[in-house]
């Protein structure tokens, strides 16, 4: 069975590969500081509940926060008695490469979208990705990645707007009922759910523009549901985007000696 571990600045996804269907997938709060014996701990204790029989045999891994990796190699290693692959280390090869300025590092959630999404849609897309950072991914006819968007994510505004506000409370990312907010919780409301409204449609028009062709737009991440509301915003919403690519990439190293 293969296990792969999505690790990104706010969570951690795990999830469990038969060969056939992602069997189980558990999520739990990034910490650098989390130990390899401690988050087996954690697997094995959710495998039992959810009585999962067979071992683990590989492990995948993408992680935007390079300080956890290096346990979660200790756990693959000692736990599950494989060596990991990790996006954006040499040893892990792509379809296709992406082309973007020399010397820039792109961000290994970003390279599993576009495998994933490239699989599934084919190329002349873009991925948006609501996260800690709201995303935009942009893949060529042939599969690459060849640049994107990154903007503060929703939660992270929020955040952000009551830690420098002291009068604004922090409130629950929603769809208003309309955008005139009659109290300040509605004023906030309503001031990210049409402002994140408006950041996508406009960085979508001006990447079609800057593209001069159609592009469908894929949808990922938690908050993807909430901003597709009765908005003709993307052409898929996909919350197991992430967890696909990882398997593609997986079953793709897979033809290359070690």
């Amino acid at each position: 069975m293969l296990l792969c571990i999505d690790c990104g600045n706010t969570n951690t996804v795990f999830s469990v590969w038969n060969g056939t269907d992602f069997i189980a997938t558990w999520r739990m709060e990034t910490n650098h500081q989390r130990t390899a014996d401690e988050y087996f701990l954690w697997l094995s204790g959710m495998m039992r509940v959810q009585e999962i029989a067979g071992a683990i045999t590989e492990v995948i891994i993408s992680s935007t926060v390079p300080r956890v990796v290096f346990n979660l190699r200790v756990l693959s290693n000692r736990y599950f008695n494989c060596r990991p692959l990790v996006v954006g280390k040499p040893e892990c090869r792509l379809p296709v490469e992406p082309r973007v300025d020399p010397g820039t590092t792109v961000g290994p959630d970003r390279l599993v979208n576009t495998v994933a999404g490239y699989d599934r849609h084919g190329g002349d897309i873009v991925v948006v990705d609501f996260g800690t950072a709201t995303t935009f991914d942009v893949v060529a006819s042939d599969g690459a990645y060849i640049g994107g968007v990154i903007a503060p994510g929703v939660n992270l505004s929020l955040e952000a707007l009551h830690a420098s506000a002291a009068a604004l409370p922090h409130v629950d990312v929603t769809m208003p009922e309309k955008a005139i907010g009659t109290n300040t919780v509605a004023c906030i409301q309503s001031g990210v759910f049409w402002g994140y409204i408006g950041l996508v449609e406009g960085v979508v028009r001006q990447i079609r523009l800057e593209r001069d062709r159609p592009m469908k737009v894929i949808a990922t991440g938690g908050l993807a549901e909430l901003f597709s509301q009765g908005f003709d915003l993307f052409d898929s919403v996909e919350y197991d985007l992430t967890m696909h690519g990882l398997r593609l990439l997986n079953d793709y190293n897979k033809d290359f000696p070690a």
